[in-house]
């Protein structure tokens, strides 16, 4: 048994992030275990506090007569295993931040919350004996006695809330009946189950040829222990949820679990029911709108072997399954998966290196895969797999580009271009479901001209420049800035100003134009409440709606077999966002958007509005081309030295006085420089410091460095230095140092 604890001080502070050793005393050696939460005495004046136990040990590594002794192991402390610490720890090196940081993410939950108990009533007596105790009360008229005894005559076992309620018993008798030998209380565990009752149903899915091809290949690698990261392209439609669910099965069988992340936005019951029809109980999801003591029950159940499959968004990945074999990825492309808290993780590579830790294997699936990640496939890092064919090979739907500024021109000043309006009405005539979906990513601030489409654009970065209320326009990758013109500067015209239109006022526009149709709207309002979400697909879904108007919310991942019809509105908005994943995001919205039409017995229809309907991420994506797409898409990115051609790390400085800010982060750009020229760092390109996107927040200053390099360990090392700079210098004490490698949002 280990004498001493290294332990990790509860405290996100970068000056506290190291180990701190504890003896262990004589009545914890057989219990404590890595991962626990321990009390400990603390500083100078030994102030009591938590921490988290990460390696047990027999070699002191000071005096052992000043070591400090463990006090106790934490209230409701959750093991972990090492496996999961060395994660943190890997994640902590990665992406910056404490190892606490680090180990608050990847623990199962932050805090243990009430068990629920279950309890329940169980007759001691024999019949015989039951039945002359019962004479005895009647006699005495001891009515609530005897109504409880009857009851446990004819159920020998009753749960306690049935006794209490229904028969309407209270506590005080339950204790007398108790203390006179006629039944005990029995008390266990129950688990929250956030599925409820669900039916299983065990159908089956007959897999098509090239599903089988894509299961048997994965399949036959996993037999042999060759654990590889797949990456799986499939056209909207083509089936890759089956695919899933068939891996899974395999592993399972094979004695292993699985986890399946899924963007908390597609996370529907559509998606979860799928699963539970095959794997019943023995399948569990997480997601945000969960109590703490809903997610607390399914990591215990999945530590206590009742789970096989664990369903979640990115924080899933942390499941403390103890014999992993598979992680998926559904819809690897989304943003979502990229952490926007300290530790900023990337949920795919999070995947890929626990992965790597556990000897299981990663597949991520989508329609339009990131550009990093088909990069990958091409440098031989994934295996690529791709399913190129519709489920029963229906064709992909008809698509009409609507070029904004001809509208304009024709003087429909409408949203709903004239080609949509006629095959809207076509559709409520048949009985025909519509859905509408407005590009709002990128809404804040870039400026264009609708009668000619022309997008003020930084002339040094190829990104659009984003508008500050101070009627200026500023570039956030170079800081180049000028004013925001009165006329378009192309074509003279005034109809030059950002994009305004919403969900609620679109929702106003097909009303009345099209006063029978029955609408829904789902954003982010009308899905605040914790079922609101489920609703709204369920009623679209059943019928009780003609339209669906939404967000990016509504194109994700689902299935409406009489949904014939998309309108994509204002494609082109998240073309201008001032970021480089603008095509990017732009193309895969529109094609994912797209590939919710015609997945039933009819044919779907398509129709894509824009101001740039030339744009290649826009013409691609109509063809649904995504290998074309990625091959233009790839030369920029080379060309720029953007990810995955290069790697980029952006270091936010920021503190509540703007000088200091200004001055921390001038010092550290200075310092960088140095090390540039004398050759301890090489290969990395800076820019800035400069303001960041938003330069203020709740009156705390924000200034930003961008370095760029194509050796990621160069930016890791950059990292190293500056934190360890930080942290020997007191004049950061009020200054906050955060990093984001490859950033997809920026701070």
């Amino acid at each position: 048994m280990a004498e001493y604890a290294n332990i990790i001080v509860d405290i996100s502070h970068e000056k506290l992030d190291k180990t701190f050793q504890y003896k262990i005393p004589e009545v914890l050696k057989a219990v404590l275990k890595i991962g626990m939460q321990v009390e400990i005495p603390f500083g100078k004046g030994s102030r009591k506090t938590t921490g988290y136990v990460v390696e047990l040990t027999d070699t002191p590594e000071y005096e052992v007569e000043k070591l400090k002794e463990i006090i106790s192991i934490a209230e409701g402390s959750i093991p972990i295993e090492s496996q999961l610490i060395a994660l943190a720890g890997w994640m902590r090196r990665n992406y910056g931040g404490t190892m606490n940081h680090a180990l608050k993410t990847v623990l199962p939950v932050k805090q243990k919350t009430k068990e629920k108990q279950q309890r329940s009533l169980h007759l001691l007596l024999s019949e015989e004996e039951a039945k002359q105790q019962l004479a005895v009360f009647e006699k005495k008229h001891s009515m609530a006695r005897a109504r409880l005894l009857k009851a446990l005559i004819e159920e020998p076992i009753l749960p306690y809330e049935v006794v209490t309620r229904k028969l309407s018993i209270t506590a005080t008798v339950i204790r007398a009946m108790e203390e006179l030998g006629i039944l005990k209380v029995e008390t266990s565990r129950s688990y929250r189950n956030p599925l409820g009752e669900m039916k299983q149903e065990k159908s089956r899915i007959v897999l098509n040829e090239e599903q089988s091809h894509i299961v048997e290949t994965v399949w036959q690698n996993f037999s042999k222990n060759k654990n590889h990261t797949y990456l799986l392209h499939g056209v909207t439609g083509s089936g890759k949820t089956a695919v899933y669910i068939e891996l899974i099965e395999k592993v399972v069988k094979a004695g292993k679990q699985a986890i399946v992340l899924i963007p908390e936005i597609a996370l529907t019951y559509q998606t979860v029911v799928r699963f539970y029809q095959r794997f019943g109980e023995r399948v569990s999801i997480l997601n945000s709108k969960m109590s703490p003591g809903e997610r607390f029950d399914q990591f215990e159940r999945a530590k206590g072997g009742e789970l096989d499959v664990m369903i979640g968004p990115r924080s899933a990945l942390f499941t403390p399954f103890s014999n992993l074999g598979l992680i998926i990825i559904d819809e690897e492309h989304e943003t979502s998966y990229k952490s926007e808290t300290i530790p900023r993780y990337h949920a795919r590579e999070t995947a890929i290196e626990r992965a790597r830790m556990a000897g299981a294997s990663v597949l991520l699936g989508s329609a339009t895969p990131s550009i990093d990640s088909y990069y990958k496939t091409q440098n031989g890092e994934y295996i690529l797999l791709e399913l190129e064919k519709r489920i029963e090979e229906k064709p992909l739907p008809q698509c009409y580009t609507i070029d904004l500024r001809e509208e304009l021109k024709h003087g429909n000043r409408s949203i709903l271009s004239e080609k949509l309006q006629e095959l809207m009405e076509e559709r409520l005539e048949k009985g025909q479901q519509t859905m509408l979906f407005i590009n709002r990513r990128g809404m804040s601030g870039f400026v264009s001209c609708r009668a000619c489409g022309h997008v003020l654009k930084c002339p040094h970065c190829d990104v659009s420049l984003s508008q500050h209320n101070n009627g200026r326009m500023v570039c956030h990758y170079c800081g180049y800035e000028e004013p925001v013109p009165e006329v378009c500067p192309e074509c003279g015209s005034k109809y030059i100003s950002g994009f305004k239109a919403g969900t609620q006022k679109i929702e106003e526009i097909v009303k009345k134009r099209f006063p029978k149709a029955r609408v829904l709207r789902m954003d982010f309002d009308t899905t605040r409440n914790k079922d609101s979400y489920e609703k709204i697909l369920s009623a679209f879904s059943n019928q009780e709606a003609d339209v669906l108007i939404g967000t990016q919310m509504i194109v994700k991942g689902h299935d409406f077999p009489n949904v014939t019809l998309v309108g994509v509105l204002a494609a082109d908005l998240s073309l201008y966002v001032s970021d480089y994943h603008a095509p990017e995001r732009t193309f895969q919205l529109i094609t994912q958007a797209a590939g919710r039409a015609g997945r039933g017995k009819l044919p779907g229809e398509v129709v894509i509005q824009t101001y740039s309907p030339d744009n290649y991420s826009i013409t691609l994506a109509e063809k649904q081309d995504y290998k074309g797409f990625y091959e233009k898409e790839i030369q920029f990115r080379k060309m720029m030295q953007y990810p995955p051609a290069g790697h980029m790390m952006v270091m936010l400085v920021a503190s509540k006085d703007e000088m200091t800010a200004a001055l921390s982060a001038e010092l550290l750009a200075k310092k960088i420089q140095q090390s540039m020229e004398n050759g301890k760092i090489t290969g990395v390109r800076t820019i800035g410091p400069a303001d960041a996107a938003v330069a203020k927040v709740k009156d705390i200053y924000k200034k930003v460095i961008y370095f760029k390099s194509k050796d990621y360990s160069q930016l890791v090392k950059i990292k190293d230095a500056l934190e360890l700079f930080v942290n020997r210098h007191r004049e950061f004490a009020n200054v906050v140092i955060q990093f984001d490698f490859n950033p997809m949002n920026g701070f």
